[in-house]
């Protein structure tokens, strides 16, 4: 029964991935967003 443990972790650290990928997408600093610093 140790593997439902395992496939647990391994699914809920997939899905932390995925949604950290998906976080960082959409707060990258855009190119026309960012003002030149002088």
């Amino acid at each position: 029964m140790w593997y439902f443990s395992w496939v647990l972790g391994l699914g809920l650290a997939v899905g932390f991935g995925i949604l950290n990928g998906i976080w960082h997408e959409f707060h990258l600093p855009r190119e026309d967003d960012v003002s030149p610093r002088h």
